[in-house]
């Protein structure tokens, strides 16, 4: 049995009320933990950001700190502190721009 267009409009319309108030949950506890850390004390330009939280995503979504416990060993601590660094780095560039 087919739906009329006019349900699966208003179940099209249900659903992006969803993701857009979960989209807003997910942002609000990004940006307490963002706040929790610091990041709102610094100038640092949007791209450069963005970019920093990207990378914290790609290693995130390998599971290399998520796997154990955020205990990292071997190459993943190299590439951590990398990346650590990088984001200081951008940081203090763009701190030391204002």
């Amino acid at each position: 049995m087919k739906k009329p267009a006019s349900k699966i409009r208003d179940e099209i319309a249900k659903l992006q009320e969803q993701l857009k108030a979960a989209e807003t949950r997910e942002a609000e506890r990004i940006g307490r933990i963002a706040l929790k850390a610091g990041l709102g004390e610094i100038e640092i330009d949007e791209a450069e950001l963005q970019a920093a939280f990207e990378d914290l995503a790609k290693r995130f979504r390998r599971g290399k700190a998520a796997t154990n416990g955020g205990k990292r060993g071997g190459n993943a601590s190299e590439s951590s502190a990398s990346s650590t660094q990088d984001a200081a780095g951008a940081a203090a560039s763009g701190t030391a721009e204002a």
